[in-house]
């Protein structure tokens, strides 16, 4: 079978590559999926029988925050052509990655499951970003409704990993605290967003990177699949994991109380489970220690 990965020179796609290396991945370099022109050339040219829809535009909470704008329309226009134009090309098979970002703020319980998926708005500092991965869904499941398409899609927890954005205004929570940590001096504090309150599952890179050709051979329905550890950590947590393992007792860390995001956005994994039949997940500390390793050694590179 002939795969299509988009967002192929991003972080996940980067990952997945090392796994699948037989498969076909473009970037925005090859193809601007914000055009549904170029969206359509891409299936003429290369004609896939099943299609990885990673790409998107993404970045952490300030970003997003002050980017509603953008996030909305460039995410909604991917996701729309690559959707429809698959189905044009007929393409009988879509597998897109959403985010528990799209699910709502608040609920009455946690974790959250699949069904809660839209009893609620997402969470206001990645408003258009939510919504716009809300959509994919919603597309997805009336092309599987209406024309029989076999389009699903998954919502992997927060990511983090080798090849993720280090350093930069799209830098993520991890990939943000192990920059820090790396570039700190001695007898130096080190300032994080938020008040170290909110929880999150933090989702390692290369589990991803071994579950989605599962997948895409399993997950035939259209239910929003949960992908997530079950481990739920503070950020403050996750931030002293940091520093356990920087192990420098002249650098400390402290919040600045901005920009807290959601409080918990925890989803239940047993429909997964089930689904696949069992999988181990990476401990974060496992995770965190090995995507530092891998950041020191790229340094050492530059």
């Amino acid at each position: 079978m002939k795969v299509l990965v988009t967002g192929g020179s991003g972080f996940l796609g980067k990952r997945l590559k090392l796994y699948k290396p037989d498969w076909i991945y473009i970037s925005s370099k090859n193809y601007d999926l914000i055009s549904s022109i170029e969206t359509k050339q891409m299936f003429r040219d290369i004609k896939p029988d099943a299609v990885i829809h990673l790409a998107a535009r993404v970045g952490g909470i300030k970003d997003n925050a002050e980017n509603q704008a953008l996030f909305y329309y460039q995410n909604v226009m991917m996701n729309t052509n690559v959707i429809h134009e698959a189905y044009l090309a007929g393409v009988p098979r879509v597998l897109s990655s959403l985010s528990t970002c799209a699910f709502p703020d608040k609920l009455d319980h946690y974790p959250f499951f699949e069904k809660d998926f839209h009893k609620g708005s997402p969470t206001e500092t990645n408003l258009s970003y939510g919504y716009s991965k809300r959509m994919l869904h919603v597309q997805s499941v009336a092309y599987r409704k209406q024309y029989g398409m076999n389009y699903s899609t998954f919502c992997p927890s927060n990511l983090y990993g080798p090849e993720d954005h280090f350093g930069n205004e799209c830098s993520h929570f991890v990939a943000s605290l192990i920059h820090k940590f790396t570039n700190i001096c001695n007898n130096k504090t080190i300032v994080l967003w938020s008040t170290g309150s909110p929880l999150r599952q933090q989702l390692y890179v290369d589990d991803l990177c071994e579950i989605i050709p599962m997948l895409l051979e399993k997950h035939n329905s259209d239910i929003p699949l949960i992908v997530a550890p079950n481990e739920n950590l503070s950020i403050r947590e996750m931030s002293q994991i940091m520093a356990d393992i920087h192990n420098d007792k002249t650098v400390f860390f402290r919040f600045n109380g901005k920009l807290d995001g959601q409080y918990r956005k925890d989803g239940d994994n047993s429909m997964f489970l089930n689904l696949v039949g069992g999988y181990n997940f990476t401990s974060f500390r496992e995770g965190i220690e090995k995507t530092y390793e891998w950041y020191v050694e790229s340094l050492k590179e530059q």
